[in-house]
């Protein structure tokens, strides 16, 4: 009778806004129910551990954003000297679109879509001796069974991100995901690419076994992680109940598209009662023309009437945006501040969501509009994205200026108001003028999670030099 010895499996996550990855812990139980001997690494709270890869026969590393690619990128060369011998593959959304650079810096195997499967096939290969010889990256968006994420792998939960109410109140964060991809096509989006608008549904008591040890972890708000929760509002609504039904006193937010939040209003009452928090929605521009552009699908006075409708229900509200793009103003960016005020949303926007630059990775779709390559320069590997430069000079120089302004803030316990009139100040000074005098009224503080960084944020200077 055959022995089969398990495989020495490492995964690595380099970075997912301060949240226990879904991504590492749903492939860990496919791959430990396959016989495998799994082992994970979390590198925005662990170093690379030459005791954990020096035996590993393969590395999984998951690039579910922007900024998780860029660390990915710059760990890769120590993470090839741990480990020589192992068999290094690289999955998630980031992964398809940065295969030829991946390819030349060792990475033997690229997964992307509904990945569990492959990872698993991949692993069975190399552990009964069989060749392992990829021609290209692999998308697969076949419905799969999804397992119990297995979070055992991961640093305790109160290590993450956590949610602060205000003052010195806090809450230990759990992070679900009800579905991954999304039916929508904004063509910024780099779900977009791999998904191409198609979405899959994580099971009702799936997602509710992972609540359920999140829980019993110390999880006392749960962050959905969906690109758009309302994708399968029917899904949305069972599982909100039966997170409510079982822990009535566990809190949660959500990412809704503000058409959603429109078109769906009538559900939103039941979310509030369910114990939502607050919804993230990304509004992206205030000026319609840039709406039209990233295919949106809503408009600026859209956005002011989802402000309103979750106003009502005192649901709390975190936009966000893509303020700096190659058809912004400097004009157009005043009246992006202008409109926080008089909506009073000042507290409710991270600053760094006032900084961040349109990126336009590999296979975008914001390559399919007419003329817009002509806006930007040949692909940078370094930069994982197709570079550009404003027409004019001076809103390139106002975005540099902010983000360098917020980085610098990071080091210390600045408040959003503070950094916002100095944003306002910078903004206006840029266009030759003199910053009016700023309301008093900035809006109520909103919960918020520690971790103030986004997906589509370049990373700063601190991650990077991690490694």
């Amino acid at each position: 009778m055959m022995v089969i010895f398990p495989m020495n499996i490492v995964l690595i996550n380099p970075y997912e806004l301060g949240r226990q990855p879904f991504g590492l812990a749903e492939p860990a139980a496919w791959l430990s129910e396959a016989g495998h001997h799994v082992r994970g690494l979390d590198l925005s709270l662990q170093r690379l551990d030459s005791d954990i890869l020096r035996d590993a026969a393969l590395i999984y590393i998951y690039v579910g954003m922007h900024t998780a690619t860029r660390i990915a990128i710059e760990a890769l060369p120590q993470i090839r000297k741990l480990a020589p011998e192992a068999h290094i593959c690289v999955y998630g959304l980031y992964a398809p679109m940065n295969e030829a650079l991946l390819r030349s810096m060792g990475v033997k195997s690229i997964f992307g879509g509904e990945v569990e499967p492959d990872l698993v096939a991949l692993a069975d290969s190399l552990r009964d001796g069989r060749e392992c010889v990829q021609a290209g990256a692999v998308v697969n968006l076949t419905k799969v069974a999804f397992r119990i994420p297995d979070r055992s792998i991961l640093p305790e939960l109160s290590r993450y991100a956590h949610l602060r109410l205000g003052g010195e109140v806090t809450r230990t964060v759990g992070f679900a995901e009800g579905s991954r991809g999304c039916k929508h096509l904004c063509r910024h989006c780099p779900v977009v690419p791999v998904y191409e608008g198609k979405f899959r549904i994580v099971p009702v008591d799936v997602v509710m076994a992972d609540i359920r040890q999140q829980v019993a972890a110390g999880a006392e708000h749960i962050s959905f992680g969906d690109p758009d929760f309302f994708n399968g509002p029917t899904h949305a609504m069972r599982l909100v109940r039966a997170l409510h039904a079982e822990f009535p006193d566990v809190t949660y937010d959500a990412t809704i598209k503000i058409e959603h939040l429109i078109n769906h209003r009538e559900l939103l009452p039941i979310l509030k009662e369910a114990g939502c928090l607050f919804i993230t929605s990304a509004v992206e521009a205030v000026d319609d023309r840039v709406l039209r552009y990233l295919d949106k699908n809503h408009t600026s006075d859209d956005f002011s009437i989802a402000v309103e409708i979750l106003r009502e229900l005192d649901i709390a509200f975190a936009p966000t945006f893509v303020p700096f793009t190659p058809w912004t103003t400097l004009e157009g960016y005043i009246a992006l501040l202008e409109r926080l005020l008089s909506l009073r949303l000042v507290e409710s926007v991270p600053p760094i969501q006032l900084a961040i630059r349109l990126l336009i990775p590999a296979g975008s779709y914001l390559l399919k509009i007419p003329g817009f390559v002509e806006m930007i320069d040949e692909y940078d590997e370094r930069l994982l994205g197709y570079p550009w430069r404003h027409p004019d000079p001076a809103v390139d120089a106002l975005q540099r200026d902010i983000q360098s302004l917020v980085e610098r803030s990071e080091q210390g316990d600045i408040e959003r108001t503070e950094l916002f009139a100095h944003i306002w100040a910078l903004a206006h000074e840029a266009l030759g003028h003199r910053a009016p005098t700023l309301p008093t009224d900035f809006g109520e503080k909103i919960p918020h999670m520690s971790e103030p960084w986004y997906c589509c944020a370049e990373p700063t200077s601190q991650q990077l030099q991690s490694f």
